[in-house]
């Protein structure tokens, strides 16, 4: 999905159509690495977002990715959405974490801070498929769709420390 586009913007576009056809994951491509664009997208319910320069085959990864129910962010924005989120007021994590198994906690906690599944897997010593039913299972206790919203809410809950060092 582009941004800026004759008729209709792309968050809007976006808005619409996860509206209509919430399995339909919408990926960002775009020129405009501004907060605002960025965090309207988001919220619209973009599954990622990507900027033009970035290197073809990552575009591809990313597509293929995205179609897969992962979540791509591009890096040079990435930390703006780290920010935005860490700076909201934390809920406490007790209130998201007692809807998920100690397990499912861990998952999400490597899931937000945007490691991928085979990441995840090796880190905890399971397999990718047992990774992707934590996942399924967070989402649909979570009540999101994507991993992108389901790592905002760890982020919002204080769930990851956003101060790697």
């Amino acid at each position: 999905m582009d941004l800026k586009m004759p008729g209709m913007n792309g968050i809007e576009a976006t808005r619409q159509i996860r509206a209509r056809f919430p399995h339909v994951k919408v990926l960002v491509l775009t020129t405009y690495d501004d907060d605002e664009w960025l965090f309207d997208a988001i919220r619209a319910g973009a599954s990622g977002y990507l900027l033009k320069d970035t290197p073809r085959e990552k575009v591809i990864e990313a597509v293929r990715g995205t179609l897969a129910g992962k979540s791509f962010v591009d890096p040079s924005v990435a930390g703006k959405l780290l920010a935005q989120v860490s700076s909201q007021q934390s809920q406490p994590a007790s209130l998201l974490t007692e809807k998920l198994t100690g397990r499912e906690t861990d998952v999400l906690r490597l899931l937000a801070r945007g490691l991928t599944n085979a990441e995840i897997a090796a880190q905890l010593y399971l397999s990718e498929g047992t990774v992707r039913n934590h996942i399924s299972a967070i989402l649909e206790k979570l009540g999101v769709t994507d991993r992108t919203q389901a790592a905002l809410l760890a982020l919002r809950h204080g769930l990851v420390d956003t101060d790697p060092r």
